[in-house]
């Protein structure tokens, strides 16, 4: 994983003089930015990494949020049917995107969401929660049963349960849904390819598809444009990696 990454930063600080003299694995004669900044202007970056932030963003929370509120009738409610509905989850996870995209777009267009970032912030936070879903109702199936009779005895309702006694508890398990779902939903092509076609809504991965002709393709600049648009990835995983960590060892250690 180190030797791509570190192949894609030599590209992205050399000029083109010096790719096609040099070839793409040697080191960069001096720190560039020429590149990074004509891709910037080129495509308003910055605003195509708000959009980003924004739909990304509200979606890891949306659908950590759904995922809670479903887990939670599923895995400690025990409603009616549950086994069915999470095989029907199960079954939702494995459907391609593919087959997904003409109805969703028809959807979007009879009810006016369009081109709108809106549009794939629903999309995401579906999509997303049914796999968070799935999971989450496995963690709270085994929950400690005494928490919640003591909790209940004390008098508290289904909402003080749920929030002052389940969600601290699994805390470290939506810390870890939260940054996966921020990272899956960064690096979607298809759909936002297909449902944000105005410049202003673009999102990080399709400015850099868009970047790619069908004969020709400028390493300098796509090495540029992958650099940059995996540099707020890696600050977001860097900034949460304790986070993670605690999430992904939680239980393990009694």
């Amino acid at each position: 994983m180190l030797i791509p990454f570190v192949v894609v930063v030599f590209n992205a600080l050399k000029t083109p003089e010096e790719l096609t003299s040099h070839g793409p694995l040697s080191p960069p004669d001096g720190f560039n930015l020429d590149t990074m900044r004509a891709f910037w202007e080129r495509t308003d970056f910055g605003h195509v990494l708000l959009n980003s932030v924004l739909i990304s963003g509200s979606v890891a929370v949306l659908a950590v949020l759904l995922s809670v509120l479903n887990a939670y009738a599923l895995g400690i409610g025990r409603i009616k049917g549950r086994m069915w509905v999470l095989v029907l989850l199960l079954m939702a996870n494995t459907v391609p995107q593919e087959a997904l995209v003409y109805p969703l777009y028809y959807l979007s267009k009879q009810v006016g969401l369009y081109d709108t970032r809106l549009s794939v912030i629903i999309v995401f936070t579906v999509i997303q929660s049914a796999f968070g879903t799935y999971l989450m109702a496995s963690v709270l199936s085994a929950f400690p049963r005494p928490l919640l009779e003591a909790a209940r005895i004390d008098g508290a309702g289904r909402w003080q349960v749920l929030w002052r006694v389940v969600v601290p508890v699994v805390r470290p398990t939506l810390s870890v849904l939260l940054v996966f779902f921020f990272v899956w939903t960064w690096n979607e092509f298809l759909i936002p390819m297909t449902f944000l076609i105005s410049n202003e809504n673009q999102t990080v991965s399709v400015a850099l598809g868009v970047l790619h002709g069908q004969k020709l393709m400028d390493t300098t600049m796509s090495s540029a444009a992958s650099l940059l648009g995996l540099l707020p990835t890696v600050v977001f995983f860097l900034i949460f990696q304790r986070t993670l960590s605690r999430g992904l060892t939680a239980g393990a250690i009694k």
